[in-house]
């Protein structure tokens, strides 16, 4: 079995932790930690329930690291737990595994969901807040040119932010299979440049 390791063709291992550190550090762009990434990476690649411990031990991850980091993916809807697949020989409760969501569209828009909950409806709620405050203090003092014109500019964005949040929160809405056609057809509209 020359070339081959506990997961079977070293290759391909190679290739899956190479994945998984790029997709970790694209996670961060993301706002998703680099381990939740990587473990989602390699779960995805893998193809199969894995253990903690096999995440950890493939990942160079501590303990505590895969456990938060399997955790927070589980939490946003791109890995599952499920029972451990392999207890051969072994008494007791079947461990936990996770896996992967692996149909692409539905793990996109559960990220976008989450996003959209962490990061679109905290900023639009303080937008409307300074937009609220702008007002005031414009209201108290309606000579200064300098609030006159943030009230107006900060009115425009919040209508473009609560705009963008909105479309965002579409996508979640649709079925996997649909996300995936709507895409498609976005990706045949001409470059109008």
């Amino acid at each position: 079995m020359s070339g081959a390791s506990a997961h079977g063709s070293a290759t391909a291992e190679a290739i899956r932790l190479e994945l998984a550190e790029a997709w970790g550090a694209m996670g961060a762009a993301w706002g998703v930690t680099p381990a939740i990434a990587r473990v989602q990476a390699y779960l995805m690649a893998r193809q199969e329930p894995l253990t903690e411990r096999e995440v950890r031990e493939a990942l160079g991850l501590s303990h505590r690291a895969a456990s938060l980091a399997l955790a927070e993916a589980e939490s946003w809807g791109i890995v599952e737990r499920v029972a451990e697949p392999r207890r051969v020989g072994r008494r007791g409760p079947a461990g936990a595994a996770y896996l992967a969501i692996s149909d692409n569209w539905q793990w996109f828009g559960r990220v976008i969901a989450q996003r959209k909950v962490r990061e679109g409806d905290p900023i639009v709620t303080i937008l409307e807040t300074k937009e609220r405050e702008v007002a005031l203090a414009s209201a108290a003092d309606p000579g200064d040119t300098e609030l006159i014109a943030l009230r107006e500019w900060l009115s425009d964005f919040l209508r473009f932010v609560r705009l963008f949040d909105q479309a965002v929160g579409l996508v979640p809405q649709f079925e996997p299979r649909e996300l995936e056609r709507a895409l498609g057809l976005l990706g045949r509209i001409p470059d109008a440049t």
